[in-house]
């Protein structure tokens, strides 16, 4: 047994849940890991496994947790934790994703997007907490990924072109109004919990990354989703809704809406060829051809437009071949 292990089992005793059955619920692209903790009784928890070793760190878990407590939204309770080993026992929402639900049932997607939506609006009348600033500089490293591990080698000095253009519209939208983003919002963190009320309906995962932001991020995060398509239809239905719930001026918000998505959408195509590449999940490449479309998508915005004169020969299209290549060159990059 592993060190990390014993001290698990003792942070499992200390906490009362050493008799439970433990189950794999999910890892992610991090080096965290679920699993449900099952006692004789039924009772469940969820165990969060996050190796300070490799980079994680609980605490602002812990925090955000707290933060959004106190805005009466569904995060979930933190019952047991150790900081400094990077253990938590928290409370069990279920297992009804928001993606698995919409899977099933095409009509409840419109229904849940708009939950998501309400959300979104309570939580941005929240008093600020201390938080780092998604700001210009930092919306601009972001797509650094993009750079190291999308484009081709060679080409060295687009990354410095793209800060040139594109710096003016991050700082526009830095100096705009700014709210609590989770930055991992979309369906797959999302969880149905119909037993409660309001904005409460909806178990919130996987915000411990959370900063101070443009209002419009976290809608991107969830209408323009990675990992699953949603009908164009249904994402201008939200932006109208979030906007009708909101008052804030649509042209500003449409403009910050394609600058954010086009930024967010490059740096996840940096991160799944780094996925690839450095750590050798390959299955990170199959969701490149959507997210891909949405860069296109943004890029058509006018604010834009000089933007796509600088990165258009350098989109490579994510065609089976290209695909494929990356796929063979899986987990061969040295590390960084």
């Amino acid at each position: 047994m592993s060190d990390r292990a014993i001290r698990l089992d003792q942070f499992l005793a200390r906490s009362g849940w050493s008799d439970a059955g433990r189950a794999l619920v999910a890892g992610d692209a991090s080096n965290r890991r679920y699993d449900r903790l099952t006692r004789a009784n039924g009772e469940t928890a969820i165990l969060m496994d996050a190796p300070p070793h490799k980079g994680e760190d609980v605490r602002p878990f812990v925090a955000i947790a707290d933060f959004l407590h106190g805005q009466e939204l569904s995060a979930p309770q933190i019952y047991h934790q150790n900081a400094e080993e990077g253990f938590l026992i928290i409370e069990d929402l279920g297992d009804d994703l928001f993606a698995d639900l919409m899977a099933k049932n095409a009509e409840a997607q419109l229904p849940l997007y708009r939950a998501s939506i309400d959300v979104l609006v309570q939580l941005h009348t929240a008093p600020l907490p201390s938080l780092p600033l998604c700001d210009a500089d930092w919306l601009i490293e972001m797509t650094g990924l993009f750079f190291d591990w999308y484009v081709p080698e060679g080409f060295d000095h687009l990354g410095r072109a793209f800060e040139n253009v594109f710096r003016p519209l991050a700082e526009r939208v830095s100096q705009s109004e700014q709210v609590v983003i989770l930055r991992d919002y979309h369906a797959q963190n999302l969880l149905w919990l119909p037993n409660r009320t309001g904005a409460a309906r909806v178990g919130i995962l996987d915000f411990q990354d959370a900063l101070l932001g443009h209002p419009a991020y976290d809608l991107v995060s969830i209408m323009q989703d990675a990992r699953r398509d949603v009908d164009p239809m249904i994402e201008a239905a939200m932006i109208d809704h979030y906007l009708a719930c909101t008052d804030r001026p649509h042209t500003e918000y449409q403009n910050a809406y394609a600058t954010l998505g086009l930024q967010r959408n490059l740096r996840i195509l940096g991160i799944f060829a780094r996925l690839c590449l450095r750590d050798g999940k390959a299955h990170y490449v199959d969701m490149i051809p959507r997210v891909w479309g949405y860069v296109m998508r943004n890029l058509e915005h006018p604010d834009l437009h000089e933007v796509k004169d600088l990165l258009d020969p350098f989109l490579a299209r994510p065609t089976p071949e290209f695909l494929m290549d990356l796929k063979n060159r899986c987990a061969t990059t040295p590390q960084p």
